[in-house]
């Protein structure tokens, strides 16, 4: 079992433990120094007292996992950015309602708002799909407006 799979095997129940899902484990060796960093997601978005819980609790295991031996190490524990590609069912629920572009199988492509999701299909705008179909799909950036009114009057005015 390679260092990675290790550290996973032995923060995974402490993640799950917290009601989150231990989605990525990266380690880096750099130097005298190794950087491990978590990536830790669950069913609604992440705060920041959430991760504050699920942080110190790896921590903790860390500290005395002899896997990781008298090597000096920085952890980072974060959320899943809008870069990751939703690939998990679980994903596709949690951002029901967002908009979504989905590069498919066929070649084709896909965007529109995240309906209903179950376990093997979700729906893209009117389009219910099967996630076998889909090759890549990523959350689109969506900014608000400053002009919040009905009208379109100037912001200046």
């Amino acid at each position: 079992m390679s260092l990675n799979e290790e550290v996973a095997a032995a923060i995974r129940p402490l993640v799950e433990a917290t009601g989150n899902y231990l989605e990525d484990l990266t380690i880096i060796s750099a130097g005298k120094r190794r950087m491990l960093t978590v990536i830790v997601d669950s069913d609604s978005h992440l705060n920041l007292d959430q991760v504050t819980v699920v942080t110190k609790a790896i921590s903790e295991a860390l500290e005395t996992l002899e896997i990781l031996g008298d090597t000096p190490f920085t952890l980072e524990v974060t959320s899943p950015g809008v870069d990751r590609p939703l690939t998990l069912p679980r994903h596709w629920r949690k951002n029901k309602g967002r908009l979504v572009k989905a590069s498919l199988k066929d070649g084709s492509a896909l965007e529109g708002r995240i309906g209903e999701s179950t376990d093997s299909t979700t729906s893209i705008g009117e389009t219910q799909i099967a996630y076998g179909d889909i090759a890549k799909a990523m959350i689109e950036i969506e900014f608000k407006s400053i002009n919040t009114g009905d009208s379109n009057e100037d912001v200046n005015e």
